[in-house]
């Protein structure tokens, strides 16, 4: 008998995996883990019940969780069980250990790939408007690490900030999303004025409300394109937004622009290298760099934009840093973090 060749298998193994990732999906979105994550072994008619969803779904779902390895099942008893290593990397209750709402990107990009395709051919890219559920994954996304980190880990990254927003000063965050980083801050730091300005009015509106559900009267934000700031400002940052930017020295230049003598600039954008090669060992490689090709080149490029893509390294970042009137920048991570650089800008006084 021939033995198959070792690349065939993973070709078998990659399909299985990656329709594994859309199972896994669909089981955060449906919150099928968190409720396994609380029950004894169930069978699927309990589990769909304690879910409030279809018993049919539910157990052709319980299926492929446990053919792939993901759920237990007894056949005596038709019972399902989730291990609790398994839901340290699938429920919400794990915070940034839960890797199950990356996923979600997976079905996002699907939607898109016949423009990808198109986009091939011709160059033109992908607007960010056939990108509709981006700007809710993103918010859910960036909110584990904020909510965990963002005053704890991140601030102390640039020494003395903190004590400086304890003070009072004004900040502006660009490409806020949702704006959940603003309202954070704002809620920490009641003597600071914080801003934060994004191209989604979808995204304005969420952060408005979540600042008028915490009752905050230090927060405000407007829909602005990146390029056109306005104003001054003691902090600037920008959290993944540099790489996605059509005009990204424009964008930092207008940063350095509306800072104030003195003032900081905090940018976070991914950890990684400008050279492929530097890059072919990286843990995530493989992920960052189809995000690139669906979503972060392309609405760039679609944008007439440069199109950095996901995998711009420190090098080009801090030429870029430098060309914008930056010179003075340290770079910091967060504990057992892959994905993210933090870079540290000073405007002379």
């Amino acid at each position: 008998m021939t033995e198959t060749p070792a690349f065939a298998e993973r070709m078998k193994t990659m399909l299985n995996e990656a329709c594994l990732a859309l199972q896994v999906s669909v089981g955060h979105q449906t919150g099928l883990f968190d409720v396994l994550a609380g029950l004894a072994p169930s069978t699927s008619e309990q589990i769909a019940g304690a879910a409030a969803l279809n018993e049919r779904y539910v157990r052709e779902w319980l299926a492929a969780m446990t053919v792939g390895g993901i759920v237990a099942y007894d056949p005596e008893t038709r019972r399902y069980t989730l291990p609790a290593e398994h839901a340290a990397s699938l429920t919400r209750a794990a915070g940034l250990g839960n890797q199950a709402s990356m996923l979600q990107y997976l079905a996002m990009m699907g939607d898109v790939e016949q423009q990808v395709v198109a986009a091939f051919k011709d160059g033109s890219g992908v607007p960010y408007s056939a990108y509709p559920r981006f700007q809710k994954l993103q918010g859910e996304e960036s909110a584990r690490t904020f909510d965990a980190e963002l005053l704890t880990t991140v601030l102390p990254l640039a020494p003395g900030l903190e004590e400086r927003l304890t003070r009072g000063i004004a900040a502006l965050d660009v490409g806020t999303g949702q704006g959940h980083a603003v309202n954070l801050l704002a809620r920490a730091f009641p003597a600071s004025t914080f801003t934060g300005v994004d191209v989604s009015e979808a995204g304005i509106a969420a952060a408005r409300e979540e600042a008028r559900a915490w009752g905050l009267t230090n927060a405000s934000f407007a829909v602005s394109d990146a390029t056109g700031l306005e104003g001054e400002y003691d902090l600037v940052t920008t959290f993944d937004v540099i790489h996605d930017s059509a005009a990204p020295d424009d964008v930092l230049a207008a940063v350095h622009r509306v800072l104030r003598p003195g003032g900081t600039y905090l940018m976070q954008d991914t950890a990684c290298s400008t050279r492929l090669e530097d890059n072919i060992a990286h843990p995530l490689a493989p992920a960052l760099y189809t995000f690139s090709v669906f979503y972060c080149m392309s609405v760039s490029l679609a944008q007439g934009g440069v199109g950095l893509g996901t995998m711009w390294g420190e090098q080009d970042a801090l030429a870029r840093l430098a060309k914008a009137g930056f010179t003075d920048v340290t770079t910091g991570k967060r504990p057992d973090d892959v994905m993210d650089l933090y870079y540290v800008a000073r405007k002379p006084a």
